[in-house]
């Protein structure tokens, strides 16, 4: 397939021709768009009182990344970052206390979380062979476009209210944020169009480092006011040092206990069909068939052993991530040689504690700026998905399974938590949404989807793209 590729005007599918120099500042505006929610999952889960490491976390993100890539061939842009489907698993495998936990070391803790997700790693590598063995067409008869799509635009309203969350620290930075974003992208010419995304962090936080020095303050989530930005932890880290596992591989490696895998195994259900749905997502926004080509089984291959690599060496889940593909929609460089540029820095920076920490000074309104552009294009490709493949809302069937899959998701806030093995497993809403839509599609009759079939074949007319 021959792709143009005049910036400003057509899809960039060969970022060389934008130059070296162009292509580095593309992969850092990527490196931007993962940074914050990654290194803020081992934030949280220090918060569940586990010690997860944020240098770990950044090192087998950069490092999944290019696995990934290499399973799906060099195909795909995608980013894999921390998951936050398994904050839940960390939070109750933190609060387990008893038989063997109730004197456990929180760090021994870790590890045994960690061993959990190695298994669920291994789930995806399970439904790849399954999709092998039988062919994609045949599985993605259960997740036709009226399931995925309406899951993916879940993923991106599931994560607004974040977005409002954090942008609430201090609206009028939020609101420089999005201006620099959508000014760079509307009427930005050359470069600037491409990177609004790094344009929308750069700009309002100089902006916030001269309110700061000015005296300039910031709600935190108590409702208390607090200085707009904090340096204290840049002070105090250090220029280079190393990972855990490296420094300290027996207190950092994976163990393996049944109660913890019953936590946190089953999460992968969520977590796969958070990934169709960003394969759907990014397949809908390049304009390349992924899921045939190089097929979903490669990705589901990448995805999980990247997933249980970093598992096994102390870090979190990894996922393909949303944010990125709002930066793919916005900049319209589909290269996939620009995202692992960010993967690449991700794993330099992993060493680096005083760099984690000075990214860690955005604001956390400048975050929330952000996502309220990158969440609002998630949601808006799974409307795009739902209307490109000519999801008939007028064939009640259809009506219904969209209709569940949106209250699951929206209605179970919480999730669902039931007792398994002396633990408790929570199903996220994600995952009640994904588990109902799919069985609505299998039981219910009248399926009208076939995998890889055109669209527009037999229609009467066609009112164009809209």
């Amino acid at each position: 397939m021959s792709h143009k590729s005049t910036p400003g005007s057509e899809p960039i599918y060969d970022a060389r021709t934008l130059g070296l120099p162009k292509m580095l500042v593309l992969g850092l505006q990527h490196l931007f768009a993962m940074f914050g929610a990654t290194v803020l999952v081992p934030i949280l889960v220090q918060g569940y009182g586990l010690p997860l490491s944020i240098q770990t976390t950044l090192f087998f993100a950069g490092i999944g990344t290019l696995f990934f890539h290499i399973c799906t061939r060099l195909k795909v842009p995608a980013f894999l970052g921390s998951s936050f489907a398994y904050l839940g698993g960390f939070s109750a495998v933190a609060a387990l206390d008893s038989g063997a936990y109730a004197t456990m070391e929180p760090s021994v803790k870790l590890q045994y979380a960690c061993g959990g997700i190695v298994v669920a790693g291994l789930l995806y590598v399970i439904l790849a062979a399954v999709i092998k063995l039988v062919g994609v067409k045949k599985v993605m008869r259960f997740l036709p476009p009226v399931v995925t799509g309406p899951i993916i635009i879940l993923i991106g309203l599931n994560l607004a209210p974040n977005a409002v969350s954090n942008a609430s620290s201090c609206w009028w930075l939020a609101l420089l944020s999005i201006a620099v974003i959508v000014a760079a992208n509307i009427w930005g010419k050359g470069m600037v169009k491409i990177i609004p995304i790094l344009l929308g962090v750069v700009i309002p936080y100089l902006v916030a480092v001269a309110a700061n020095a000015l005296g300039a303050t910031a709600v935190d989530a108590s409702g208390s006011v607090i200085p707009l930005m904090d340096f204290s932890a840049v002070a105090a880290a250090a220029p280079i040092g190393l990972q855990p596992f490296f420094t300290d591989f027996t207190g950092s490696i994976a163990r393996f206990d049944v109660t913890s895998i019953l936590v946190m195994a089953p999460i992968a259900v969520a977590a796969m069909m958070e990934h169709i749905g960003d394969m759907s997502a990014i397949s809908a926004t390049v304009g390349e068939n992924f899921l045939e080509r190089p097929g979903l089984h490669r990705t589901l291959i990448g995805d999980g052993i990247a997933t249980s690599l970093a598992g096994l060496f102390g870090g979190p889940a990894n996922t393909t991530y949303g944010e990125n593909t709002g930066v793919l929609v916005l900049s319209r460089v589909y290269d996939p040689k620009v995202v692992r540029l960010a993967a690449v820095y991700a794993v330099v920076l992993s060493f680096s504690p005083a760099f984690a920490a000075l990214v860690n000074s955005i604001p956390t309104a400048i975050i929330g700026g952000v996502s309220f552009i990158l969440y609002g294009m998630i949601s808006a490709i799974g409307v795009r998905n739902v209307v490109e493949n000519r999801v008939d809302f007028t064939n009640s069937r259809n009506l219904i399974i969209a209709a569940v899959i949106l209250v699951c998701g929206l209605g179970f806030s919480g999730g669902i938590t039931f007792p398994v093995g002396g633990a408790h497993v929570t199903l996220t809403n994600l995952a009640i949404a994904a588990i109902a839509g799919i069985a609505l599609n299998a039981i219910l009759p009248g399926k009208d989807y076939e995998f890889g079939s055109d669209v527009t074949e037999g229609r009467s007319g066609d009112f164009g793209r809209y």
